[in-house]
């Protein structure tokens, strides 16, 4: 008989109370955007795994508790559920082998049939496992698992270097979604000022090399300028955690105070590889330099003079390295590369892209507004939110868009471009003014990249700070970032 410790167990038979005709903790009504095709995934895709992965506090184990939830409202038997939240129980992950003990105890005990059984019976069994990133040799024993069984399986992570392992391993069998922090039209959803579609359905990528389609999200901006405006002014004042937004009555003091435990600290102290323990202090300042540097491309010895005048400690740029792009794996940052060209890797640092400037403002306590009205009263302000919002197209592009990003650096006679975004063999080119002016001196690297038929660029696109800027360039599309990101 396959038999588990009690206080796993009895942990098991807690986290699953639906089991017991039990309802569980009630969910926040919002769904987010991964709600539908997680769940289209989840019941019929081409994979029995599905995978959505983000970084920590987004949302990623309440959009499982919905879909749960959801299935159980269709008439999905109860018995044929089962969840289990790795994270933070020894009893789960101090065990051989969990996912397969656990699996067929439910497989004995709870459905009390075989797996395949309930699949030739014309019904689904139903898996999620919930952060289980730091178990070992989870993605073997997965493949193991549906290899042999018939089952539908959801798991989440905050870790896109095991997740990414995991889905190398799993060929064939895993398909994987990310979620950052919230959308725009999501914000104003969370704070009931109206609904607003997505302007870019979720398997539409292909439009984007469509001109048209960027001056018809333009106007769809201006469509839905109220919800836009109110929902950007959230955006700039809190962030879009969704704690952050959730409790916006909550001073702005707490608000950062929950970030800094449940995020950031969550990260430097649970999530470093145990061969790095001792070196948290370190991890502080680079995530603290990061900060700093949003939207910019440090150079690497400026790191290294940093690190040197506060820890007093000297170390090599590859250690460093490998810390940034620690900080990159657990998906608060992307590290946006120079643009490769004819397979010839180019020289040069990453550009720093947070997935969201509340976390810059909670750790370093320095909270910069982006929208016009108050950059307006604090002018002094405008160069750093520029580089902020720099940092906010970069990580959207990256995380919300999932394509492939790099930037343009300044060589030769060849201006730099804040963003080059590839479609197929089609790159896009985009540069970020967030300013209230903007001159024809200012595009000079947009035209000097599309002139230039190796890069195969037809148009470009001018991000900035509001819509009455105009550029007469009919190859230039001007798209306010309030505009821009409506688009997912």
């Amino acid at each position: 008989m396959n038999q588990l410790e009690p206080e796993l167990e009895q942990n098991l038979r807690n986290a699953n109370l639906w089991w017991q005709n039990i309802h569980s903790p009630p969910s926040p009504p919002l769904k987010r955007w991964a709600f539908e095709p997680i769940l289209k995934r989840l019941k019929g895709g081409m994979t029995p795994i599905v995978a959505l992965r983000g970084p920590r506090q987004v949302g990623k184990t309440t959009l499982a508790q919905q879909i749960i939830q959801h299935l159980l409202d269709e008439g999905v038997s109860a018995t044929h559920i089962l969840r289990v939240q790795f994270e933070d129980l020894p009893t789960f992950t101090s065990q051989q082998e969990p996912i397969l003990r656990i699996a067929y105890w439910f497989e004995q005990h709870i459905l009390g049939k075989p797996f395949n059984t309930v699949a030739h019976e014309g019904e689904s069994t139903y898996l999620f496992f919930d952060e289980l990133q730091n178990i070992n040799s989870w993605a073997p024993q997965l493949k193991y698992l549906v290899d042999l069984n018939s089952v539908r399986v959801m798991i989440t992570g905050s870790s896109a270097l095991q997740i990414k392992k995991g889905q190398d391993s799993l060929a064939g069998r895993l398909s994987s979604i990310e979620m950052g922090p919230l959308f725009l039209r999501e914000i104003a959803a969370l704070r009931d000022w109206g609904e607003s579609p997505a302007f870019l359905p979720f398997n539409g990528l292909s439009q984007l090399k469509r001109q048209s389609f960027w001056q018809d999200l333009r106007r769809f901006g201006e469509q839905h300028h109220t919800i836009r405006h109110k929902a950007f002014a959230a955006f700039s004042e809190r962030g879009a955690y969704p704690i952050a937004q959730l409790y916006a009555e909550t001073p702005w003091e707490e608000v950062a105070e929950q970030l800094n435990e449940t995020i950031i600290r969550r990260v430097i102290q649970h999530d470093l590889p145990m061969e790095e323990e001792g070196d948290e202090r370190l991890l502080e300042e680079v995530f603290r330099l990061n900060c700093r540097y949003l939207g910019q491309t440090p150079k690497p010895m400026l790191y290294l003079n940093e690190i040197q005048k506060i820890l007093h400690t000297q170390m090599s740029w590859k250690r460093l390295l490998n810390y940034l792009h620690f900080l990159e794996g657990t998906l608060l940052f992307c590290l946006i590369k120079p643009l490769e060209l004819r397979l010839k890797r180019q020289r040069g640092t990453p550009k720093l892209c947070l997935c969201d400037h509340a976390l810059r403002a909670s750790w370093l306590q320095e909270m910069i507004p982006l929208t016009e009205t108050e950059l307006s009263v604090n002018p002094h302000l405008s160069v750093l939110a520029g580089h902020i919002v720099e940092s906010v197209v970069g990580y959207f592009i990256s995380s919300a868009l999932g394509r492939d990003v790099a930037y343009f650096p300044e060589r030769g006679n060849e201006p730099e471009v804040d963003f080059v975004l590839t479609i197929g063999e089609q790159r896009i080119p985009i540069e970020v003014k967030y300013r209230k002016n903007v001159e024809f001196a200012d595009i000079r690297g947009l035209l000097n990249f599309i002139e230039r038929p190796i890069y195969h660029a037809p148009f470009g696109l001018l991000i900035t700070q509001t819509e009455s800027i105009t550029i007469d360039e009919p190859r230039i599309v001007q798209i306010p970032l309030s505009s821009f990101l409506l688009m997912r």
